[in-house]
């Protein structure tokens, strides 16, 4: 179902929106992503979106989201500048590459393969402690890893309609032992161009609402520096903890998205 024209929206569906840019706010400045693991499920749900309306309608809700998060992370000199572009050419380029495999692949596999991953990275975060006085020298060695890192990114965004920040954080936090809270801000960072790009590709597609976007960008961007002062608030042990958290939430959906897919799949 498509969203309804500008001048049929209700009172009721424009609280919705900010509603959910609210919440998607908040858990974009805590946790370092874009919010749209958690705007798409509740477009679909809330409101009846069509699935690619409201992944196309959540990547342009992401982008002032994600600045305002950036902004809020660098004025604490929480930014990894170098290592976000890094991976942002990475992501980018790596998304072309999950686009084009998207309807060349079996996903079944690479996606239970992906709930696994996730899955055994929610138990590493109770054990791998990140330090807050950590510093990652960018070298030779580790922009080529930052580098295949961002192409991954970009290829499961491309392949499963996963954020980037549920992978980039994580990886950063315990591949290349950087703070939580600069891995946060960098991954924010990455998610901007990519986030556009996307748009892009949709706005052609016809894929974007853009009015549904912006009532969810702006509320959003009122909530992401209270998200930030959270994460800078609690402990590292706590931010791995609400990070394992929000991991679980993100590994139910795809679960249910698997399982249901699977399903309609022997139906046919």
């Amino acid at each position: 179902m498509d969203s309804p024209a500008p001048n049929q929206r209700t009172t009721r569906q424009i609280v919705t929106y900010i509603g959910i840019g609210l919440l998607a706010g908040l858990m974009s400045g805590l946790f370092g992503v874009g919010g749209g693991t958690l705007i798409v499920p509740m477009l679909v749900l809330l409101l009846a979106f069509d699935q690619r309306l409201a992944s196309g309608t959540s990547l342009a809700a992401v982008v002032p989201t994600a600045i305002v998060g950036i902004v809020t992370y660098a004025t604490h000199d929480q930014v990894g500048w170098i290592p976000a572009l890094i991976l942002a050419v990475g992501a980018v380029a790596g998304a072309q590459v999950g686009a084009w495999l998207l309807h060349r692949l079996s996903l079944g596999f690479l996606r239970w393969l992906f709930i696994v991953f996730l899955i055994a990275v929610m138990i590493n975060l109770f054990f791998d402690i990140p330090s807050r006085t950590a510093v990652v020298e960018v070298t030779w060695l580790t922009g080529i890893g930052l580098a295949v890192a961002g192409v991954v990114t970009g290829i499961l965004s491309g392949l499963l309609g996963v954020g980037g920040g549920i992978i980039i954080v994580p990886v950063l936090i315990m591949l290349f032992g950087m703070s939580d809270l600069v891995a946060k801000g960098t991954s924010l960072v990455m998610i901007v161009p990519t986030s556009i790009s996307g748009t892009i590709a949709n706005l052609r597609r016809q894929n974007t609402d853009l009015v549904v976007a912006a009532y969810i960008g702006v509320a959003a961007c009122f909530t992401t520096p209270l998200g930030a002062w959270i994460a800078r608030s609690v402990t590292p042990l706590v931010g791995n903890l609400l990070f394992a958290a929000f991991i679980a939430v993100i590994v139910t959906q795809l679960i249910v998205r698997a399982v249901r897919q699977g399903r309609a799949a022997r139906q046919v």
